[in-house]
């Protein structure tokens, strides 16, 4: 009797091992097969074309190989971005039309690139949402970036304070003083000499991240740049993650890349936790400044009645200040400096502009909104090298945007660069540097369609936008104030994608002192 017992006990426990095991298998194949097959063929339907699915890998395998094959050829300004960047996706454009798709991996991303429906996916923030893309991306930069619904409602309302134009006008002085040292470091390079050459890529990112850590914490370039370094080796990890296919659950596997992910993470909080305290200490000691962004977060969480941010979410808003903050404006700055030494013609206009408006002189709010050609290089440049070259939404609920339908759980495109660079909307001349195109401002230039997005669009638009614009333009008034600069010999023109948009080799410049 007790063997029975024992015997059909054993029984119950294999069978819900197998009803377990064969959940999960079902799982997995509908992942990796079934349901990618039944979107591919809901797509076709609606004359939504692209290459056949490939287990489990997709698109990616050849992507990644035609980014490699892309990044072993000469490229020049003439070339549209894609061909370099993200040969792939252009390839796709070319041999299956507007209306395609491509695999990431197990999933299908659907290519938006009409204007209309464009505005219609950066207006409707909950149906369509940032995708979660792996969780290594989530640590880098996570906080306003990365929440939807409530959550995102609520962040963006207490962060909206310090980031309003008032209170930016009272960081132009660190801008200025930030700006002013690269120029001496600079000067002392050129010295007795006529003229020098210089990759100044590496030190318009130091300029961009110590304007963000003296503009948003107060502290100096020494105490930020360790948060600055661990940033660059978590940067790598992410974009070796991009190249593969995200499991469900990788995340909390123990391999290398996830504890070394894991140990940068927490060093990185435990100096922002350090930051916070510092600053809340002063604040009761009425130590405090009032133009720091950290400050303005906390005094802003404060007013709260009733839903606060916790430290987690502080230090998640922080991050993100620094990642953001000095990514954008940086390879904004070089490429504007790359574009200015291969046009000098619009150099000496931008130039002449500044030495009108501000003469030797400190570059000032009033005046910084009065630089109509600077405005326009910048906008130009935001065109043709936009930081982010794609964004992607994930569809949350079956919805209709124009003529397709697209159901739950599917991704889209948004790619940036190429919209920049379409013929159809932007003319024949679409590759070429063309400032006076926005001579008129950005709803001249775009025919009122939503064509040009370098900070996003709608509601969810980059909260920063306008501290990048500000820093960009003190940098670069002062810079003409100071240099004319032309491309140098050994310059190889290379973008990449590396999270933002840079120049691969460094940006090596001829600087002259004026």
């Amino acid at each position: 009797m007790q063997m029975e017992t024992s015997s059909r006990s054993s029984s119950v426990v294999v069978a819900i091992i197998l009803v377990i095991i064969g959940t999960l298998a079902w799982r997995v194949l509908n992942w990796v097969w079934f349901r990618p097959k039944n979107l591919e063929r809901f797509l076709r339907k609606q004359g939504i074309a692209g290459n056949p699915y490939r287990f489990f890998h997709g698109d990616l395998k050849q992507s990644v190989e035609m980014i490699k094959q892309a990044r072993s050829q000469p490229f020049d300004f003439s070339q549209p971005l894609a061909l370099r960047v993200a040969p792939f996706l252009l390839q796709t454009l070319n041999n299956y039309g507007k209306n395609s798709f491509i695999w990431i991996g197990p999933v299908p991303r659907v290519n938006i690139t009409n204007p209309e429906h464009i505005k219609e996916v950066f207006a409707k923030i909950n149906e369509f949402q940032k995708v979660k893309t792996n969780p290594q991306f989530q640590v880098l930069a996570p906080g306003l970036a990365n929440h939807e619904g409530d959550k995102w409602a609520k962040h963006r309302k207490i962060i909206n304070p310090a980031f309003h134009l008032e209170k930016l006008k009272l960081m132009l002085p660190l801008f200025h003083e930030c700006c002013i040292e690269m120029i001496e470091k600079w000067e002392k390079l050129i010295s007795s000499k006529e003229s020098c050459e210089l990759d100044v890529w590496p030190y318009l990112q130091d300029l961009s991240r110590d304007c963000i850590s003296q503009a948003a914490f107060g502290s100096n370039h020494e105490q930020g740049h360790r948060i600055f370094q661990l940033l660059d080796e978590l940067t790598i990890l992410v974009i070796q993650v991009a190249q593969s296919v995200i499991i469900p659950g990788w995340w909390f596997m123990p391999t290398k890349a996830n504890r070394k992910t894991k140990e940068i993470d927490r060093e990185i909080q435990a100096s922002f936790k350090r930051m916070i305290n510092q600053r809340e200490d002063a604040m009761k000691a009425g130590e405090a400044p009032n133009d720091d962004l950290l400050v303005l977060l906390i005094e802003s969480n404060l007013k709260q009645a009733k839903e606060r941010l916790n430290i987690q979410d502080v230090i998640g808003e922080c991050k993100l200040f620094y990642f953001a903050g000095q990514e954008t404006t940086s390879v904004l700055l070089v490429w504007t400096m790359i574009l200015l030494s291969k046009y000098p013609h619009w150099q000496a206009q931008a130039r002449e502009e500044v030495l009108q408006v501000f003469g030797g002189k400190r570059p000032e709010f009033d005046g910084l909104n009065r630089l109509k050609v600077v405005t326009m290089i910048l906008y130009e440049v935001l065109r043709l090298y936009p930081p982010a070259a794609i964004l992607t939404r994930v569809v949350c609920q079956e919805i209709r945007l124009g003529d397709l339908i697209l159901p739950a759980g599917m991704e889209i495109n948004l790619p940036v660069f190429i919209i920049h660079q379409d013929p159809e909307l932007w003319g024949k001349d679409a590759l070429e540097f063309k400032p006076e195109r926005f001579s008129e401002g950005v709803s001249k230039a775009t025919k009122n369609q939503v064509s040009f997005f370098p900070f996003g669009w709608g509601p969810r638009i980059c909260i920063g936008q306008n501290f990048s614009l500000l820093e960009a333009k003190m940098a670069l008034a002062i810079i003409l104030q100071h240099f004319s600069f032309q491309l140098s010999p050994s310059y190889s023109h290379a973008p990449r994608t590396f999270v933002t948009l840079r120049p691969e080799y460094g940006a090596q410049l001829i600087l002259q002192k004026i």
